[in-house]
C-alpha cells in the first residue's frame, strides 16, 4: 500500500469499537441522526461526525475515543476537518480502496 503502514492499518482494525466506529461513519445520516444539529448551516454531514456525537455512541471517555480516532487517522483509515472548537472525523474512502486492493492482491 503506497504511503500506508500495513501493520498501523491493520492495528487500529483490530479493535472492535474501533472497526465499528468505521462501520459507523460510512452511514453516518443513519448512524448520528443528531449530529445535523451541530454542523454550521454551510457544512454539510459529509464534513464528518464530531468526536462528541461518536463518544456518546460508543460510551466510553473522551479521552478513548480521541485515542482511537488519533490512531485511525494516523492509519489513514479517517480524516478530519475542524470547524471552530469542534473537530469532525469521516472516513478516508481513497485508503479504504486501497486496503481493499492489497488485501485481494497480497494477502
Amino acid at each position: 500500500m503506497d504511503n500506508l503502514n500495513e501493520l498501523d492499518v491493520f492495528k487500529a482494525l483490530s479493535n472492535k469499537t474501533r472497526l465499528d466506529i468505521l462501520k459507523w461513519l460510512k452511514e453516518p445520516e443513519k448512524n448520528f441522526p443528531k449530529q445535523q444539529a451541530h454542523l454550521p448551516k454551510e457544512v454539510s454531514i459529509e464534513g464528518g461526525v464530531c468526536v462528541g456525537d461518536i463518544q456518546d455512541k460508543v460510551n466510553l471517555s473522551q479521552s478513548t475515543v480521541s485515542h482511537y480516532l488519533s490512531l485511525m487517522q494516523k492509519a489513514g483509515l479517517l480524516e478530519s476537518v475542524r470547524y471552530g472548537q469542534w473537530t469532525y472525523y469521516r472516513r478516508n474512502e481513497e485508503t479504504l480502496a486501497k486496503i481493499a486492493e492489497f488485501v485481494k492482491q497480497e494477502i
